[in-house]
């Protein structure tokens, strides 16, 4: 089964496989992608809201990778749709598809390249210039933003 995010639909992946998505999905859609989703709904695709208990375990995940501060809810809950269906996402957003192997779910991207590895995001005060393993609002040290910044 696949569990697809917007870019599915806004691409026109086509899979001869079982198809959900969630709810949320069609809000972020328009015009011929819109219709695409409202077709296959039509025709069968299976809508799926997942549990609390899981879209938090996707929080913490995101969180402890630092790319929860990039996702949306309707991200964070295609992730946990497809954790719980044991599914594979199909997304070309690179911060879903880190979070998504963290957690052991599998993904197909369709209009770009994949990720080659996991990232663990850190954080850089843009005045002080220190480093933080953990998204936080200000530095504690000078009160500057953080900007995230790639570990490698």
């Amino acid at each position: 089964m696949y569990v697809l995010d917007s870019s599915a639909f806004i691409h026109d992946f086509h899979t001869t496989e079982q198809t959900a998505t969630i709810p949320l999905v069609r809000d972020e859609l328009e015009d011929e992608s819109a219709y695409r989703y409202d077709a296959m709904e039509g025709s069968g695709m299976h809508i799926h809201i997942p549990n609390d208990d899981t879209t938090e375990k996707v929080r913490r995940a995101a969180k402890e990778s630092g790319d929860l501060g990039v996702l949306s809810d309707t991200d964070i809950r295609l992730v946990a749709a497809s954790f719980e269906l044991d599914a594979t996402l199909v997304t070309d957003d690179y911060a879903m598809q880190n979070v998504a192997e963290k957690l052991n779910v599998a993904v197909e991207v369709i209009a770009r390249e994949g990720i080659d590895e996991q990232r663990h995001w850190h954080y850089q005060c843009q005045g002080c210039g220190r480093e933080f393993d953990e998204e936080k609002d200000r530095c504690p040290i000078c009160g500057s933003g953080l900007a995230r910044k790639n570990p490698s």
